[in-house]
């Protein structure tokens, strides 16, 4: 979800402003994608580089999540989404991860449309904290070496059980993965849209489907 900074400096207003308006946008991706029948959407909402940026940004940041989770949640619990989240959780503010750990308790048996917000995450820290897991298992003689293949593998990281993405849509005319979900999108379609996050509506992310139906996926094959 990228250029909430610089929609919000080209109307002259900081940074924050941008992220404050980037929550419309998050609200009209889920009611598109549970609409059309889409059953997962991932949020990259913040990354583990992010907590780099100005602490008063990083701490308005963590007071509008707060708020944006305390208020969505009733509304995901009414169209039948689950919230899920993914990435290094426990370093987020205590505010953060009770309201976190509160919606994902109340909305778990929904089954219309599952949204994973990936906060604190990267998927280099993703990979290493997965290699760890396994490097303890095989030094207590519960993993075979001989035995770790790529199905192993997924089984230790952030998103085990949840389907790799069919479609990567990145915003605001960037082109780059800003490490997410590496391993996960080997076969993925990418889709770079120039409209800034903030700006994204529902006819942005139906284009991007409408665009993606006309590809033809093969997957290293003829």
């Amino acid at each position: 979800m990228d250029g909430n900074g610089r929609w919000a400096k080209q109307r002259g207003k900081e940074r924050i402003f941008g992220h404050e308006n980037g929550v419309q946008a998050v609200r009209e991706t889920v009611e598109a994608a549970g609409e059309i029948g889409v059953k997962h959407l991932t949020f990259y909402a913040f990354s583990t580089e992010n907590w780099c940026r100005p602490k008063s940004e990083v701490n308005t940041l963590m007071e509008l999540l707060v708020n944006a989770i305390k208020n969505e949640t009733p509304e995901l619990l009414e169209k039948g989404v689950k919230l899920n989240a993914i990435g290094d959780i426990d370093s987020l503010p205590e505010a953060c991860i009770k309201e976190l750990k509160e919606a994902i308790e109340i909305t778990k048996n929904n089954t219309r449309l599952t949204v994973t917000v990936a906060l604190s995450y990267s998927s280099q820290w993703e990979i290493v904290n997965a290699v760890k897991q396994i490097a303890r298992k095989v030094k207590e003689n519960k993993i075979d070496p001989e035995n770790i293949d790529k199905n192993l593998f997924k089984q230790f990281l952030q998103t085990h059980g949840i389907p790799d993405p069919d479609l990567l849509i990145r915003t605001s005319g960037e082109l780059r993965i800003s490490n997410f979900m590496l391993w996960q999108i080997a076969y993925s379609e990418l889709y770079f849209t120039p409209v800034m996050w903030p700006d994204f509506r529902k006819k942005h992310l139906y284009q991007a489907i409408l665009d993606y139906q006309r590809r033809e996926r093969r997957f290293g094959k003829t």
